[in-house]
């Protein structure tokens, strides 16, 4: 199996975030603050529904592509939860180099949650590159031991693709909460570049 590794990007994301909070600090006067209040509680009310519901949609959604958790028995039945969902934004030959379960590999991600009232296109909460993804410019950490859905993805994924990988909540965190930017029942949205990939035992040069 994969090993665990530390959290990606940490340094990144302490960094990151006030930015973040700052982008959504309304600039009202004192008796709206209630409202405020309000309008927070919002943000995740019903969450796991939501979810539930937004996995649905992507179930039915014939522009992407699916694939079963890899550690389920191929002839294993299978439920929407039970699958991740594609959208391939650029493909590699099919020469390219595709991981195994005890490789290391080398990607640019950025995670979002599903849409919500604050976040019409998601709430990014972890990236390793900031402004629009570019091969060249962007930042991509190494490493291993991802999530269910995300190692079920790169299982798949050759050098050189980049997906949009939609991944149901039960192949996430499910319904633990992990952090203050996770809620539990968090389905999560993660647009991932592979770079590089390498066996047990051999190593690359810090990525520059």
């Amino acid at each position: 199996m994969i090993k665990s590794i530390e959290h990606m990007a940490t340094s990144l994301v302490k960094w990151l975030m006030p930015l973040c909070l700052l982008t959504v600090v309304p600039l009202v006067s004192c008796e709206e603050d209630d409202d405020d209040d309000d309008e927070s509680a919002d943000e995740f009310e019903n969450w796991q529904q939501r979810n539930d519901e937004m996995l649905e949609l992507w179930a039915a959604d014939p522009d992407l592509q699916k694939y079963k958790n890899y550690a389920l028995n191929e002839k294993a039945t299978a439920g929407n939860s039970d699958y991740i969902y594609v959208k391939v934004l650029e493909s590699a030959t099919s020469e390219s180099i595709t991981p195994f379960l005890t490789d290391t590999v080398r990607i640019a991600y950025r995670g979002r949650l599903i849409p919500s009232i604050t976040y019409p296109e998601g709430y990014v909460f972890d990236q390793s590159y900031l402004n629009d993804f570019n091969w060249r410019t962007a930042y991509a950490t190494s490493g291993c031991g991802w999530i269910e859905g995300l190692q079920t993805a790169l299982l798949k994924m050759h050098v050189g693709d980049r997906w949009l990988i939609h991944i149901p909540y039960q192949l996430g965190y499910g319904s633990s909460t992990t952090s203050s930017t996770i809620p539990a029942y968090s389905n999560l949205i993660f647009d991932v570049a592979l770079y590089d990939v390498w066996h047990p035992g051999e190593t690359r040069p810090p990525f520059k």
